[in-house]
């Protein structure tokens, strides 16, 4: 039994020895020039959809079938090309949310607040592309979790 028991944490030390390592290695080949081309161009189709999004697009809002206003206030209006949205800042304690927050939850509090509209899965295409025109709007910023 000892022996059977022996061999199994063996196998499972050699197979998880493997796959660390394998790990390890997935990214370690440069990307080419076609691949970076791809990445780039799946981001800012992202970066568009954030955008239209961001300034209240109702077609963008019916493809993706969202309602993120019912007040007719876009996140535009209260941050022009994203400006104040902090990204860079959190996760941190957000007053206005009443806890440690991250920049989704700051996104749906100001969806369901002042715009009145529908919260949004943090997981949603929706998002994740408002998530990606915020970062880009505010690329070059350092990180800086937690300030306020």
């Amino acid at each position: 039994m000892n022996k059977i028991r022996n061999g199994l944490i063996a196998a499972a030390i050699l197979i998880g020895s493997v796959l660390v390592v394998t790990a390890a290695q997935a990214h370690k080949d440069k990307h080419t020039p076609q691949q970076l081309k791809a990445f780039e161009e799946v981001f800012m189709e992202q970066v568009r959809v954030g955008d239209l999004l961001f300034h209240g697009d109702d077609g963008a809002q019916k493809k993706l079938n969202v309602v993120m206003t019912r007040s007719g206030t876009a996140c535009a209006m209260c941050h022009p090309f994203a400006t104040d949205t902090h990204p860079y800042e959190f996760p941190k304690f957000q007053e206005q949310v009443g806890q440690f927050a991250t920049l989704r939850d700051m996104i749906n509090w100001c969806i369901e607040k002042p715009a009145e509209g529908e919260k949004l899965d943090p997981d949603s295409p929706a998002m994740k592309a408002l998530e990606a025109y915020i970062y880009w709007s505010n690329r070059g910023s350092k990180l800086d979790p937690g300030r306020h």
